[in-house]
């Protein structure tokens, strides 16, 4: 995929720990630091906006729903 340069402004205290990352061998540089720690909180912020739809759910509802139309076809089912 390719890749766009930007800036980015990081308190200091925040770099140094980047800098120790790539200086301990954990990353190859700070852009991958950088990069991978974005991709972690997206995948955390769609996860959480997930469960939060999720939560939303009534239960009773859908399994109700998922089940319509099951009881005419139950008799049909092989026995397992």
């Amino acid at each position: 995929m390719p890749k766009t340069k930007i800036a980015i402004t990081l308190d200091e205290k925040t770099l140094s720990e980047v800098d120790r990352l790539v200086a301990g061998h954990v990353f190859p540089n700070r852009s991958r630091v950088i990069e991978e720690a974005i991709q972690e909180k997206l995948a955390r912020m769609t996860h959480n906006r997930l469960a939060r739809e999720c939560a939303k759910l009534d239960p009773k509802f859908e399994k109700a729903l998922a089940e319509e139309g099951l009881e005419e076809e139950l008799s049909e089912w092989p026995e397992y």
